[in-house]
C-alpha cells in the first residue's frame, strides 16, 4: 500500500520511502520510515493530495504519494 492508496481521514506508518523520484525535500521534511502520515483531502482530480506529516500540511503529487510505501495503522 503507498500513500497514494489513502482514504480521507486514514493514518498510516511510512514502511518505505527509498526510491529515487521521491524529492529531497520531502524527506528532509521527514518522509521517513516509521513517521506517521495522515491524509487530509484530495483535491479535484485527485491531484494534489494534503497530507499532515510529523506535524507539518504538506500538498504533493499522487504521482510522487505511489512512492511512499505504508502501512495502515490499527
Amino acid at each position: 500500500m503507498t500513500v497514494a492508496d489513502l482514504k480521507k481521514g486514514q493514518k498510516a506508518i511510512i514502511t518505505d520511502s527509498s526510491a529515487r523520484d521521491i524529492p529531497l525535500k520531502l524527506l528532509e521534511m521527514g518522509c521517513l520510515p516509521g513517521n506517521e502520515v495522515s491524509l487530509l483531502h484530495i483535491a479535484p482530480f485527485s491531484d494534489p493530495m494534503y497530507l499532515t506529516m510529523n506535524d507539518t500540511h504538506l500538498a504533493i503529487r499522487k504521482q510522487t504519494a505511489a512512492l511512499i510505501e505504508v502501512e495502515l495503522e490499527d
